[in-house]
């Protein structure tokens, strides 16, 4: 018999009807099958130490304990496990805090399925991705001023680099990178995992983070 190749998931929503939407939407795919269910994130720690998922999708806002906390429990216990947050809130602190806690993604409840489904497949492959208003609302909470070794290690990117790091930070995807810059999806990946090299980040989440606060990514001047 042939080992399943589909990529495991926990949903972690209060919510039941939720839990049983993204379970539904993310099986027919047939990419992905649904190893546990969790109604808060004491009971999402428990069992992702019995299901191992590849990945968890996870609410912020939950009874007993929020999704932050337990993405920072389930992240140390699992630290191969990618955490996608997903949730209503839209707050700078839920995004800031999620990404503190190791979250691989960031999306809101109101975005397409295509877009859920896109953003999904990217964290499960290990790749950082939040929306690009999302990666605005982290500019304005995390933007400072830059010591010397930093401002050096921005000066050690082309300004080819630059950009590319300009639009991974700001939320685009490989593919939409690529079409920017006339590009394929492959060789912007190969460009993304340079950059975070040359720069000396351990995690792409290190790496945009102090891109955002390099002043790299545009806030909208909101």
């Amino acid at each position: 018999m042939n080992a399943d190749t589909r990529t495991s998931v926990m949903l972690v929503d209060d919510h039941s009807i939720m839990r049983d939407l993204l379970r539904d939407a993310l099986e027919e795919t047939g990419e992905y099958r649904v190893v546990a269910q969790a109604a808060d994130g004491q009971e999402a720690l428990r069992l992702a130490g019995e299901a191992v998922p590849d990945v968890v999708v996870m609410d912020v806002i939950m009874p007993v304990m929020d999704g932050i906390e337990a993405c920072r429990e389930i992240t140390g216990l699992l630290p191969d496990t990618k955490v996608l947050m997903l949730t209503a809130s839209n707050e700078q602190d839920a995004i800031v805090r999620s990404i503190a806690a190791g979250a691989t993604g960031y999306l809101q409840k109101y975005s397409g399925k295509e877009q859920l489904l896109a953003t999904l497949r990217e964290v499960a492959e290990g790749e950082f991705r939040i929306p690009g208003n999302a990666a605005r609302r982290l500019a304005r909470a995390v933007r400072g001023p830059l010591g010397d070794a930093s401002a050096e290690r921005l000066d050690s990117l082309t300004d080819r680099e630059v950009e590319i790091l300009k639009l991974f930070a700001g939320g685009l995807s490989y593919q939409e990178i690529g079409d920017v810059r006339e590009i394929s999806a492959l060789t912007v990946r190969n460009a993304v995992s340079g950059v975070q090299k040359k720069l000396g980040f351990r995690t792409r989440q290190q790496m945009v983070v102090w891109a955002i606060r390099a002043g790299v990514v545009d806030n909208g001047g909101e």
